[in-house]
């Protein structure tokens, strides 16, 4: 307000204290109390002696005072600088304040250091950017385990054939073996989060497919943009052929100008976990996307190419299968059949 008094207002119900420590939900802010949970997160963390744990969001530092009595060194990464002065001040005087790192920033803009073990609990609102930022972390890390909101975890960990699967769950288990380990209800934080949570055990593949990322994720995502449609369907849309056909052009160009395309390499890993980032496989969500396209419609040209590309299909018995039944193995041998005919989807 410009003039008068300020007013004062009590904190609101999005808003709890610890040690004068005011907590905003919008922010994500929803501190871990139950002791018990805090001590099992740990035991499944399976931290050894000797290793460095990178714990993201650690808040007042109650999960934070537990892995310093079991780790070599914790390095917590925390954006609220009132929080960082928190976790100076628990340990400061104590033979801890030699083996805690704090990194003030956000962890998303954040190069992260070498670490052995990830242990977070974090704002949901980042839980995708930052799962594929860790996964596209190297030197590789033995595991993290992340506390999420319940439904993301649950699509984490989805299998073909279940309701949540998608695109989330086919891109992370292409990276990393991930399992359910426990629910945990929303009053063991302080302030209570509107939804359940469930901590997932992430494990890194070592090595990882020898495949392009960007051709992945680029078919994933058509397959993906109508699941529940079998994929003759989805592949004989104006648009995705269209666009298919752009590229299968662009890419023979390539390939008579000079050699094959580079194939992708581990940097480019988080373009999995971006949903806005679809500039090689556009789809004008204005036009017919589910217009199938009638042969007596089409060009010479243009019919030989769907020929092809249902030719493909069928070749890998996927025509009439759906995106949703589709298994890691499933969508790696249709990959390979796209590129061995020359249709790329980068």
């Amino acid at each position: 307000m410009a003039g008068g008094k300020e007013r004062k207002t009590k904190p609101s119900a999005a808003q709890r204290q610890q040690g004068g420590i005011q907590f905003y939900k919008s922010k994500g802010q929803h501190i871990l109390k139950n002791p018990m949970l805090v001590q099992t997160i740990v035991q499944k963390a399976g931290i050894k002696s000797t290793d460095i744990v990178l714990e993201i969001g650690p808040g007042t530092g109650n999960l934070t005072m537990k892995l310093l009595d079991v780790a070599k060194k914790v390095i917590a990464v925390e954006l609220d600088p009132r929080m960082v002065l928190e976790l100076q001040r628990r340990v400061q005087g104590t033979s801890n304040a030699i083996r805690l790192q704090v990194i003030q920033g956000d962890v998303l803009k954040t190069e992260l250091p070498y670490f052995d073990v990830c242990v977070a609990n974090i704002p949901y609102q980042i839980s995708s950017p930052l799962t594929f930022k860790l996964l596209s972390h190297r030197p590789i890390f033995r595991c993290a385990i992340i506390m999420f909101q319940r439904e993301f975890a649950m699509r984490l960990v989805a299998k073909p054939g279940e309701n949540l699967y998608c695109r989330l769950s086919v891109n992370t288990q292409l990276l990393a073996r991930v399992s359910h380990l426990l629910k945990v209800g929303k009053n063991n934080f302080r302030p209570p989060p509107k939804v359940d949570s469930s901590v997932v055990r992430i494990e890194p593949r070592n090595p990882l497919p020898p495949i392009s990322f960007k051709e992945w994720d680029g078919m994933v995502r058509l397959c993906f943009n109508r699941k529940n449609k079998t994929l003759g369907a989805i592949f004989r849309t104006k648009n995705i052929l269209t666009l298919l056909e752009k590229n299968y052009k662009t890419f023979q160009a390539l390939q008579e100008a000079c050699s094959k395309p580079n194939e992708s390499t581990v940097g480019d890993v988080s373009i999995l976990g971006d949903p806005a980032n679809d500039s090689s496989m556009e789809i004008n969500a204005g036009e017919d996307q589910e217009m199938d396209v009638d042969d007596a419609d089409m060009q010479e040209g243009a019919s030989q190419f769907k020929d092809k590309i249902l030719n493909i299909l069928q070749e890998g018995n996927f025509e009439d299968k759906r995106s949703s039944k589709l298994t890691q193995d499933d969508f790696l041998h249709l990959l390979s059949l796209f590129n061995k005919a020359g249709i790329h989807f980068a």
